[in-house]
């Protein structure tokens, strides 16, 4: 007689196709918590600007107050120069601008 168990063809296979399934499920659930909480992380800081410009009644005053309050919280993209044999007119702008803006007080 034959002394082997008797398993279904294939179960190796099944049991490890069924951890891979959990496996790639877990990483985009991953993936999804963690953009969810990257994006709200600018609702909480605009929550807070609310909250401490509540006092304003006038909408305009109250829009100020929220950006002065969110300014310093936006990050501030500045373009790097690419090295190219001619330079436009407007790049050049840009660089005395940039320069101006750096040495202001």
């Amino acid at each position: 007689m034959n002394a082997r168990p008797n398993s279904a063809p294939g179960s190796t296979l099944t049991v490890a196709a069924a951890a891979l399934a959990t496996v790639i499920a877990l990483g985009i659930l991953w993936g999804v918590a963690v953009l969810f909480q990257s994006k709200g992380a600018p609702m909480e800081r605009l929550v807070a600007a609310e909250h401490a410009c509540a006092r304003y009644i006038y909408l305009s005053e109250r829009q100020a107050c929220m950006n002065e309050w969110l300014a310093p919280s936006q990050p501030r993209t500045v373009a790097l120069e690419t090295s190219s044999t001619s330079t436009s007119p407007t790049k050049e702008r840009l660089a005395a601008a940039a320069v101006d803006e750096a040495t202001r007080p």
